[in-house]
């Protein structure tokens, strides 16, 4: 078996990380935060560290309870218990335009009757700041999002993009210590919407705001945050970088959630020398084989592995090693930088497998109704036992 411990889990983007540091104190804590709706829990005691300086993502489905956490922590809605902490302080009774938060609506909420400079401006004047201090802030801001020569147009006259550009300006204005975003792409077509998931994460590490957003897309999760917390039914299934989350799953849900995944249902036989665990799996070629370092499996227990679709091959021969499947091509997509197989098992199951397009041309390609093979290494497996 490799030794996995000196070996990065996806790409690693930057070296900030503190909360691998023991002695690092978190700019925000959640501390078994719970809030009720009269009857029903839409946050269920959230313990969550936020990081000075850190992109955090809160990411899981609608009803989740990641946009009411967001709220508690703007202090548009109180918790009915725990604590929040921000700075080392506790937040209760304090209210949303004493915290030094601001936050940035999906639907920007811009002034319809004031041009773009006046809506960036706006907060800057109910603090009463000195109107240079304004003119330069402001200027610094629309220069920083890229905006300077739409400062006299009125919001109508704006595209989507730029809107968005004018909301984060305005947000930004005040330099709060944290900034929070819910689902602040959520109105921009999939280009544009790309093109600013690059730029959000570069103002960021410019100024150096800890931003928080919320999202139920996992793709625009794993591009901007350094960490994200997924969440399920008001609780927190797992806290980790993209990499971590993607690649390691702590259960079916995340697995499943986040990217495309092929789950087989087993049991584990057993395991050998070499680390390698041996699982029986219905409708595979043979035992599979996988490397996992989870030490606390038992022979008889029911588990499930999990494989992406870019992981596994798919050929007319059958591959080397002892992780194969057999079935018939059922669907094919082509996506241009990726062709996207459904191979159907002879016992009905549908398995994903992804290959990249990396020439023009294909000799033989494969077609519908071939019988093929899937196959993967053992590494490229996670054992999951809930």
């Amino acid at each position: 078996m490799v030794d996995k411990s000196s070996r990065a889990i996806g790409a690693v983007r930057q070296s900030f990380a503190p909360w691998n540091d023991p002695s690092a104190r978190p700019l925000i804590r959640f501390e078994g935060v719970t809030k009720r709706f009269s009857d029903a829990v839409a946050v269920d005691s959230v313990t969550l560290d936020v990081y000075e300086n850190e992109f955090f993502c809160l990411l899981g489905p609608s009803g989740c309870g990641k946009s009411t956490l967001m709220r508690m922590l703007a202090g548009f809605e109180e918790p009915s218990g725990g604590r929040i902490l921000l700075g080392g302080e506790d937040l209760a009774g304090v209210p949303p335009y004493e915290r030094p938060v601001n936050m940035m609506f999906q639907s920007y909420a811009l002034f319809p009757h004031m041009s773009v400079e006046k809506n960036v401006a706006f907060g800057l004047k109910q603090e009463g700041l000195p109107k240079d201090v304004i003119a330069a802030r402001v200027a610094e801001m629309l220069k920083l999002v890229q905006m300077e020569r739409f400062a006299a147009r009125k919001p109508h006259q704006l595209s989507g993009g730029q809107r968005q550009r004018v909301a984060l300006a305005r947000a930004l204005a005040k330099k709060p210590k944290v900034l929070l975003l819910d689902e602040p792409l959520g109105a921009l077509d999939k280009k544009l919407r790309e093109e600013t998931q690059f730029e959000l994460m570069d103002i960021q590490i410019e100024l150096g705001t800890t931003f928080i957003m919320v999202t139920h897309d996992q793709e625009e999760a794993m591009t901007m945050a350094d960490r994200i917390a997924v969440m399920d039914a008001g609780r927190l299934v797992q806290v980790a970088t993209p990499g971590e989350i993607y690649e390691q799953p702590r259960n079916r849900f995340v697995a499943d959630f986040v990217g495309d995944v092929n789950i087989v249902d087993g049991t584990v036989t057993g395991r050998e020398p070499s680390g390698l665990w041996r699982i029986a799996a219905p409708g595979a070629a043979g035992p599979l084989a996988v490397d996992d370092p989870d030490e606390s499996l038992d022979p008889g227990q029911a588990v499930a592995v999990a494989v992406r679709p870019e992981k596994m091959t798919v050929s007319r021969e059958r591959p080397e090693g002892e992780n194969a499947f057999e079935g018939e091509v059922w669907d094919i997509g082509y996506l241009g930088d990726w062709t996207v197989y459904r191979i159907r098992l002879d016992d009905g199951r549908i398995l994903r497998v992804t290959r990249a397009n990396t020439t023009r041309f294909v000799e033989r390609p494969i077609d519908l109704e071939e019988r093929v093979f899937i196959g993967f290494l053992p590494d490229a497996a996670v054992i999951l036992s809930s």
